[in-house]
């Protein structure tokens, strides 16, 4: 088959596949011309035949790109794009026409049109242009995402290791991946609350399209709405909201118990109908969107306190994924250490350090209040500076790699001595190891051992 005619194909390439778009001309010939192009490369086309049927659209959807004739009856196309960016429009926008005169290139400059098709066209031509404003417009959003990443540092991965505690989370993730439903994420500050929501978004249908997490307690009360709404003001200028940079994929709100008064009724709001206002704007705009929620406060509380308003917490709390302690968890300690030891060796440049039976038995012990995040800068510290502090620091020569296949063993060292100290009583051990009665009596069960 000629390339030309291939309608499947990515010659265009992959954004305009998933891209939806508005094509407005007063003329059906244009318009079905258009429909006829794009429709099939496309993920969604509408059409509209006045300015006025496409403001109706724009009530109804968000749409990544506009394709509209400058000369219609009672307005332009000029006209249209100018008053729809006051009420509070972000789709790119191309222009066709078929008077190319200086004065209209320079009005469109300032519209902030994104490029400008001359009739007669080609559909080659117009597929082009398409194909070039789509990437520009995924090209500034990833930016845009990027930054907004790297000022957050999040601690990237998944959920590691293999304790019930643990298990149990991965399961529910898992019935969680296909569903739209809002999820909050409870526990302990380093708990891996903003890891699991990575992770279930990655599990989703949703995975290819972005992932953005946003600390509530980091943007003050007078910029938050600004910075995830978005911001129309005088002059045509636009910002957009990080909800509209999300769109199509997930958000997560961490720290929402820090959230602004004035801001947790615009939330709730936007929950229930899925749409967000920008600052300045009039437009309210339709989102695809998955919200995810985090806290490590006790929203229950919160909410008897009037810190927090109980409507909000009761339509975020549809379902909650508590994540558990490290130290409930102890026996995911190796591998995790044994993990990071080699990701920040490499990441560094430097060597790994020795896990030793001795550095790994204390590394169980310890009580850990910060976390899996506490873990990890444990880690990257011993190994920037060539060493564990005294107080973990062990003697052998077991090295990261070994001390996975060394696991079993330390273990039972490690609750053997407990046992010992809870003179033998299997119920006081596990509640001092943070683990089931179950869980002991099977680690029991895997050594050979009895009744003791």
């Amino acid at each position: 088959m000629n390339k030309a005619h291939n309608i499947t194909g990515d010659e265009y390439g992959p954004a305009l596949s998933q891209a939806s778009i508005l094509v407005i001309d007063d003329e059906p010939g244009m318009r079905n011309f258009l429909m006829k192009i794009l429709g099939p490369r496309a993920k969604r086309v509408e059409q509209a035949a006045s300015p006025d049927e496409a403001s109706r659209h724009l009530d109804e959807a968000q749409f990544d790109l506009v394709i509209l004739d400058n000369i219609m009856p009672k307005k332009t196309g000029l006209e249209w794009v100018i008053e729809q960016k006051r009420l509070g429009f972000f789709a790119d926008t191309i222009l066709i026409t078929a008077y190319a005169d200086l004065e209209t290139a320079i009005e469109a400059l300032r519209a902030g049109v994104s490029d400008f098709v001359l009739k007669p066209f080609r559909a080659n031509q117009i597929l082009n242009a398409v194909s070039r404003t789509l990437d520009r417009t995924n090209l500034r959003r990833d930016n845009t995402l990027l930054r907004h990443e790297l000022s957050i540092d999040p601690a990237r991965g998944s959920l590691i290791g293999s304790s019930e505690a643990l298990v149990s989370v991965r399961d529910m993730l898992g019935k969680l991946a296909p569903l739209p439903t809002p999820v909050l994420f409870t526990g302990a500050s380093g708990s891996g609350k903003e890891v699991a929501a990575r992770m279930l978004h990655a599990m989703s249908p949703r995975a290819d399209q972005p992932f953005v997490a946003v600390n509530c307690a980091a943007i003050s009360a007078d910029q938050i709405a600004r910075d995830l709404f978005g911001v129309v003001e005088e002059g045509d200028h636009r910002r957009s909201g990080l909800f509209l940079l999300a769109d199509g994929g997930t958000l997560l709100l961490d720290e929402v118990a820090q959230m602004p008064d004035a801001f947790q009724a615009s939330l709730l709001r936007v929950l229930e109908d899925q749409r967000i206002r920008p600052v300045g704007g009039e437009r309210e705009i339709p989102l695809n969107l998955r919200m995810m929620f985090a806290t490590n406060d006790n929203l229950p509380r919160a909410v008897e306190e009037g810190r927090f308003r109980a409507d909000l917490y009761h339509r975020m709390n549809v379902v909650n994924v508590e994540m558990p302690l490290l130290r409930d968890r102890a026996e995911d300690i190796v591998e995790l250490a044994t993990l990071f030891m080699r990701q920040f060796a490499k990441a560094l440049g430097m060597p790994a350090l020795d896990l030793d039976e001795e550095t790994l038995l204390r590394l169980r012990r310890y009580d850990w209040p910060g976390n899996v995040r506490e873990l990890r800068n444990l880690i990257e510290r011993s190994v920037i500076l060539g060493a564990f502090p005294p107080e973990f620091e062990g003697h052998g020569r077991i090295t990261g790699d070994q001390a996975v296949e060394n696991l079993e063993l330390v273990t039972q060292r490690h609750i053997m001595h407990v046992l010992d100290r809870c003179g033998g009583n299997r119920a006081e051990a596990a509640r001092r190891l943070g683990v089931s009665r179950k869980t002991v009596d099977r680690k029991f069960a895997s050594w050979g051992g009895g009744e003791v």
